[in-house]
Order: C-alpha cells, then structure tokens, then sequence
C-alpha cells in the first residue's frame, strides 16, 4: 500500500492492491533521500470513457430499479464506505485513492441514451441515475453531462430517478420541473449526518448537511418530488441520528424516506476499517462488531434479499428505528410513483437524414 498519511481532501489514504492483478508497485526502501512529507497529494483526472452503450439493466431484487445510467465511474466525494469501490478494479485502478481520483467520464453519454431513447427497442421505463457512482459528483458542474442527459430524458418523457449528496442538483430545477409536470421525476438527497465534522471525514467532498437541507427546500418549493435516503447507517457512528435525520428532512420539505444500511464489499472493508484507526480508534471494535451482527458474523455478505438492510435483531431495531421516525414525522417509506403514460418518440427531422 502507498504512504498512509491522511488528507483533508480524500477518504482513502491508501491504494489497496487490485483482486485482478498480481503485479504489486511499493515505494522504493532504497530511496532514504525522499521525503514522503513533501510528495504531491494525488491530483484528479478525468479518463475518457469510451463506452458505446449508457444503459445498464440490473435484476436484483433488492434494487426497485431495472435500468441504471452512470455518467461517471468513479467519484471525487470520496465517501470511505463507497460500495462501488471494487468496481475501480475492473478498470485496472484501485478500490482506493484511484477511485476518487482516477474519474472515468462518459462524454458522449446523452448522445447514447437519445439513441437509445428514440429506437423502437426501448420500452419506457424508469431510469436510475446515480445507482454506482454520483452523478453530480464535483466536475459535472463543469462537465454538465448529467445535466444534457436530464434535457434528454425531459424530450422524451422518459421518467428517471435521482440520488445524490450534492446540492449541485438544484442547478437543474428547470429541467426536473419539466419532467416533474409529467411524473416523470423523483430526487432522493442522501443525508448520513447532521454532523458536519463527521461529514468532512466521512464523505470529504460532498454537499455540508446544511446545504443539502436547503436543497430538499428548493426542490420541494419547485414542486420536484423530494426525500431523503438516509444512506449508509453505521452501527456506533450514525444510527442514533436517523430520528433527527428525518425530522431535519421533513421540515426542509422531503416528503418521503429511504434507507440503506452500510456494505463492505470486498476491498471497501478494509479501507473502512483503516478510516476507523485513523479516525475513531476507540470506538473501532464496537463499530466492527456490530456491522457482524448485521452480517451473519461477518463485515460483509451479498446474500439478496438482506444486502441493503442487514438480518438479525440488530437490523430489525435500525428499521423500527426508522420506521418510527418516519411515523412521527408524517411520511411515507416509499416514493411515490412514477409514470411512463407520457412517454413520446417523435418522428426524426427530415434534416437529420442528411
């Protein structure tokens, strides 16, 4: 593993060794004349996708969604507990820093779903965006790929379903009042802490709690279907916030409310155990052992069914916990529901034929 020295900046220290590769790179013993404090931290880049197809169909029952469209693989908020890490080293990267700092990005991804939109092919159905990775994650303020997908998507009447960590969102309240007046649109803002401090070293370049209150606010006076996904609850770390979590939603305007217990796939659960050493020693093995309780005595399995919410009486008091909460605060655990009754292909312009 690379030099483990913190960064204000990332959630990964490290760059554990990819699953699929046996060729492992380490510093150099030899080299006593370089001082690790004056190395660069990692700066991000941006990798051109080359993908051909932007849609991906998925049939987990544990997802209430079929197709997915991910603009970017990998992301700059650098969440710690990221479960989409491990798919970094598909790409050859590493589940850590890479993952935050190596951004695949799909430029030419709503070209490819107008494509895939206007053929006869496509049977309308609900797209979810940001089912891996953020889709409004930093750079697409600059990029605006998200963005052109919604107009995209808003053509077509196609309905789509959003969840983010970034107030960025509300740059497009145009576009999603548009889908919005078709029901074609619903926004989950993932909310894991009040706690700002907690926030900066939990998920280091995401939204503040604050802003991402103000951003169910805006949407809400919009008239843009808004909840919260309180998303992961940690046993020891946040759990005990989910009532104030959804109170704070309610009031900014969210009208319904999800949740998602933590995963460690793979790669993530070491890196979250090291984030714990670095950040929250003392509590390390309270933490670790009630993730077991929620997993079958293990940090992680991937039976379906119990992925997203945890088996035993440890999961079943985090969902009274919840469920109760959501009682008090007057919503509904489900969002509402979305149609596909307006969708349109419009005929192609004569000029497109030449």
């Amino acid at each position: 593993m690379a030099d483990p020295r913190p960064s204000p900046h990332r959630g990964a220290p490290t760059q554990p060794a990819n699953r699929f590769i046996e060729v492992r790179r380490g510093r150099d013993p030899d080299a006593e004349d370089l001082d690790p404090a004056e190395e660069p931290l990692p700066r991000t880049e941006f990798l051109r996708d080359h993908t051909r197809s932007i849609l991906t169909s998925n049939d987990s029952p544990d997802i209430g969604f079929t197709w997915s469209l991910n603009a970017y693989r990998g992301c700059e908020h650098g969440c710690i507990y990221c479960y989409a890490r491990p798919f970094h080293e598909y790409l050859g990267f590493s589940a850590g820093l890479d993952f935050e700092s190596k951004i695949m990005v799909k430029h030419d991804a709503p070209e490819l779903l107008r494509r895939e939109m206007a053929s006869p092919k496509w049977k309308p159905d609900c797209i979810a965006m940001s089912g891996v990775t953020d889709c409004y994650q930093p750079v697409e303020r600059k990029l605006r790929i998200t963005r052109r997908c919604l107009e995209v998507l808003a053509e077509f009447r196609n309905p789509v379903g959003i969840v983010t960590k970034n107030a960025l969102v509300t740059r497009d309240i145009d576009v999603l009042t548009e889908l919005a007046r078709h029901r074609c649109v619903v926004v989950f803002i993932s909310l894991t802490t009040l706690d700002a401090d907690l926030r900066s070293i939990l998920e280091p370049r995401t939204s503040p709690p604050a802003a991402r209150l103000a951003a169910i606010r805006q949407l809400s006076d919009a008239g843009i279907p808004v909840g919260v996904l309180t998303a992961p609850v940690i046993p020891a770390v946040n759990d005990h916030e989910i009532p104030k979590l959804i109170e704070a939603a309610v009031a900014a305007g969210a009208k319904f409310a999800g949740k998602v217990v933590l995963r460690l796939p793979l790669a993530v659960a070491p890196l979250f155990e090291d984030w714990l050493d670095r950040h929250m020693p003392d509590r390390k093995e309270k933490v670790l052992n009630q993730v077991r309780s929620l997993r079958d005595g293990k940090l992680n399995t991937s039976r379906f069914g119990s992925r997203m919410t945890g088996e035993g009486p440890a999961a079943e008091r985090i969902s009274q916990l919840f469920q109760v909460a959501c009682q008090r605060a007057g919503i509904a655990g489900r969002w509402p529901e979305l149609t596909t009754d307006n969708f349109r292909r419009r005929e192609r312009d004569q000029t497109d034929l030449w």
